[in-house]
C-alpha cells in the first residue's frame, strides 16, 4: 500500500512519552516474552562472514549489504535475518531442550520494494530461538509458541495502558487466535491475492496465524516467499492482527520449527538452491550436528506501531524515507523521528 495518513489521525503520545513508552514496551515485552518461552539474552552480530551461510537469504533475491574486511581478506554482510546464527548459537552454548534464547537483531533491506506504513530500509526485530526434541516437531508445538507469543504481547498492553491512559483508546488485542493454513485461504479466496486473503481473514477474527508458507499452493503459486534453510515449510507461518487505524492486515512476527536435514535437501533442491550445500551452516545442518530448533522474530517497529496507536512506523524508529512522505507527513502533523 501507498504511504497515508488516516483522516483526522493525531498520535496519543508526545514524541517525547513516545520514546519513553517505546523504551518500557521493550523492557516490557522482552520480560514477558522470555518468561513465557525460557529465553535467555544474548548478544548478536551486526554482520557474518559471507562464506558462513550464516545470512538469511530471505526470499532469495534481496542483496545484503556487503563489505570488505581487508585484514580478515574475507567479505562481510550486514545480516538480514539471524534465522541460522541464533541455531549454530544454541549449538555452540549447548542448549539443552526447552531452553532458548533471545536478542535484538538491526538489519538494512536494501531492496525493500515499497516504503509506506509498515515498511522500512530499516528493520528491527526481537530475534528468538529454542531448542526442542523431535517429537516437538508437530503443529501442536507450534500452535502452542503462538498462544505463549500473543499472551506476552496481551499482558505488554495492559501493563502500557495503565501507565500511559491516553493508551486505552487503542483497541485491545485479543488473546483468541485463528489458526489457519494458507492453502486453506487459497480454497476460500481463489480469486483474492494473498493479501487480501489476509485482510478478508483478519478483518473478521481480529487475530490469526497462516500455517504453511513457502511451499506452492495448489495455484503452483506459494503464499509467500521463505528461504528453504530455515523454517520447515510446513510448520512455520506468521502471526497477523488486524490494524484498526490503518484497516488491514499487519504482520508481527514471522516464525516456525526450523528444518532437520531430511526437510532442509528437499527444500533446497525445490528451491534450486543446492549450491548452499557445501557453505559451514549447511553442511553441518545436513550431517545432524545442529539441534532441533522453533524460533522466530517478532517486529519491534511493528509491536511499537500496534501498541502505542502510531498511523507510520517512522514515528517509532529512525529511517530515510522518499521526499514524498515527508512532505505527506509534515502537512499531516506527523513527526518521522
Amino acid at each position: 500500500m501507498a504511504s497515508f495518513i488516516p483522516a483526522g489521525y493525531k498520535s496519543l503520545l508526545s514524541v517525547y512519552d513516545t520514546q519513553m513508552a517505546i523504551g518500557l514496551l521493550h523492557r516490557l515485552f522482552e520480560d514477558n516474552l522470555s518468561a513465557a518461552l525460557n529465553l535467555h539474552r544474548v548478544s548478536a552480530p551486526l554482520f557474518v562472514e559471507e562464506r558462513s551461510g550464516l545470512n538469511d537469504n530471505l526470499n532469495g533475491v534481496e542483496r545484503p549489504v556487503s563489505f570488505d574486511i581487508p585484514v580478515t581478506g574475507g567479505e562481510a554482510q550486514v545480516v538480514q535475518s539471524l534465522a541460522k546464527w541464533k541455531r549454530m548459537a544454541l549449538h555452540r552454548y549447548g542448549f539443552y531442550p526447552g531452553k532458548g534464547i533471545y536478542t535484538d537483531m538491526n538489519a538494512i533491506r536494501r531492496d525493500e520494494e515499497v516504503l509506506d506504513n509498515l515498511h522500512s530500509v530499516y528493520v528491527d526485530q526481537w530475534d528468538w530461538e529454542k531448542v526442542i526434541t523431535e517429537r516437538d516437531r508437530n503443529v501442536d508445538c507450534l500452535k502452542s509458541t503462538v498462544i505463549d507469543i500473543v499472551r506476552a504481547i496481551c499482558e505488554t498492553q495492559t501493563t502500557l495502558q495503565a501507565i500511559y491512559p491516553k493508551l486505552v483508546q487503542v483497541p485491545k488485542l485479543s488473546r483468541s487466535i485463528t489458526f489457519v493454513t494458507a492453502q486453506e485461504l487459497e480454497d476460500r479466496w481463489p480469486e483474492k491475492t494473498p493479501k487480501e486473503r489476509e485482510d478478508a481473514l483478519l478483518r473478521d477474527c481480529g487475530v490469526a496465524f497462516v500455517m504453511g508458507i513457502g511451499a506452492p499452493l495448489r495455484s503452483g503459486k506459494p503464499h509467500d516467499g521463505r528461504s528453504p534453510d530455515y523454517d520447515d515449510w510446513s510448520l512455520n507461518g506468521d502471526l497477523l492482527v488486524w490494524n484498526e487505524l490503518l484497516g488491514c492486515a499487519f504482520e508481527l512476527s514471522s516464525m516456525g520449527i526450523r528444518v532437520d536435514p531430511e526437510t532442509l535437501d528437499r527444500q533446497l533442491t525445490a528451491a534450486g538452491c543446492d549450491n548452499r550445500r557445501e557453505l559451514t551452516y549447511h553442511r553441518m545442518l545436513l550431517n545432524g550436528e545442529l539441534p532441533q530448533t522453533i524460533g522466530g522474530g517478532i517486529g519491534q517497529s511493528r509491536l511499537s506501531m500496534l501498541l502505542l496507536g502510531k498511523a507510520h512506523i517512522g514515528e517509532v524508529q529512525a529511517s530515510v524515507w522518499p521526499e514524498e512522505t515527508r512532505r505527506m507527513c509534515e502537512a499531516a502533523g506527523v513527526m518521522l523521528l
